[in-house]
């Protein structure tokens, strides 16, 4: 009678778990999106009071750039997403400082970000998530100075949190619309041409992004 029972269950849950099963394996694990991404600085940072630079005074551009990434589905509902882009180049001004604002110059950052993401509604049209995880900026390319005192040199690499939340909009059986919004921390020591530490930027942007996702 007991094994009985535990066959019964069994079946039980088998038959609860086929339909799930067959609803993932028929849109399949995989999601590739395509976004128009905008960049926003936070643009914190420390004083430099040799120079008379009050905080916040150093100020990283915003701008578009493109954003692919790929997310693969374990279950309905939990999937990891990998955010890529190619290097970018962002300008830096200073808006203050004793010599008056100034350009900087510029670098380039190369931020590819990996997120475990919660889908809510996972059948439905409109299909929220939400995500977390970590980035890594490599930064390169640092073109940057106060004319005629020093260069400004920015670490190699920066390691930091992300967070997201999104929503993804069914257009049809593999085709989706998506909207992303991420907060990634990107933070840099700034040193002079003797090593010596003049600043912590924190430019920890917010990443808005819309476009389009296939799943397959």
């Amino acid at each position: 009678m007991r094994n009985k029972l535990k066959f019964a269950v069994l079946a039980v849950a088998l038959s609860a778990a086929v339909p799930a099963v067959a609803q993932q394996s028929a849109e399949g694990n995989w999601m590739v999106r395509l976004r128009a991404l905008y960049i926003d600085p936070a643009n914190n940072s420390d004083a430099i009071p040799g120079l008379a630079v009050p905080a916040d005074a150093i100020e990283v551009s915003d701008k578009w750039i493109p954003d692919v990434n790929i997310s693969y589905f374990f279950t309905r509902n939990l999937a990891a997403e990998l955010v890529l882009t190619y290097p970018q180049r962002h300008t830096v001004k200073v808006t203050s400082s004793a010599l008056g604002a100034f350009d900087a110059g510029s670098f380039k950052h190369l931020p590819p970000t990996l997120t475990l993401q919660w889908h809510f509604n996972p059948e439905g049209t409109f299909r929220p998530y939400v995500g977390a995880g970590i980035n890594y900026t490599l930064l390169s390319n640092d073109n940057l100075s106060v004319p005629t005192v020093t260069g400004l040199h920015l670490e190699n690499d920066s390691f930091g949190a992300a967070v997201q939340a999104g929503i993804d909009y069914k257009l049809s059986k593999s085709l989706y619309l998506n909207f992303d919004v991420k907060k990634v921390y990107i933070r840099s020591d700034v040193t002079d041409d003797t090593g010596a530490k003049l600043s912590r930027v924190e430019v920890d942007p917010v990443l808005v992004g819309i476009g389009i996702g296939y799943r397959f």
